[in-house]
């Protein structure tokens, strides 16, 4: 793919969506302002990092949003994943609901984000988006509103 990757076991995030309570459709999601330091500082994507030894990749990824957002495995209930695969590497997108009842209220934890706020659904493919994240937006959407609709 041309980019440079973190994490010898590869990475992952959390997708994190807010329902609304009445029609349980998709109305935000947790976004994060990459410090300006990082690789294509500035954009907007998910918390998330490397995967340590001997986590999975949701392990990491649900580590890795709290270390960098604040995000507590006990307020949100993961739903999926997405493996994208570069050969001998791969970022694992996990998705996952705030439980209804909770209230996540995320926040940056280190120097890895200018800013972790809820964006509404809507307005996510106007923010300067990571590369990546851009390109898998639609697909993700689509997931989440899928998703949602089982719920």
């Amino acid at each position: 793919c041309g980019r440079r990757h973190w994490g010898h076991n590869g990475a992952a995030g959390v997708l994190l969506a807010r329902r609304d309570e009445v029609t349980g459709r998709v109305t935000h999601v947790v976004m994060q302002h990459r410090a300006l330091w990082s690789a294509e500082g500035g954009t907007w994507g998910i918390p998330g990092g490397a995967i340590s030894d001997g986590e999975s990749a949701i392990e990491g990824a649900l580590r890795e949003s709290f270390e960098e957002a604040n995000i507590t495995s006990e307020d949100i209930e993961v739903v999926g994943a997405y493996r994208e695969d570069h050969g001998n590497w791969c970022y694992t997108t996990v998705f996952a609901f705030e439980k209804l009842g909770h209230s996540v209220d995320p926040c940056a934890h280190d120097d890895e984000s200018m800013e972790i706020k809820w964006v509404p659904i809507d307005d996510v493919p106007k923010l300067k988006l990571l590369t990546a994240m851009r390109t898998d937006w639609p697909s993700f959407r689509a997931r989440l509103d899928a998703l949602a609709a089982q719920r």
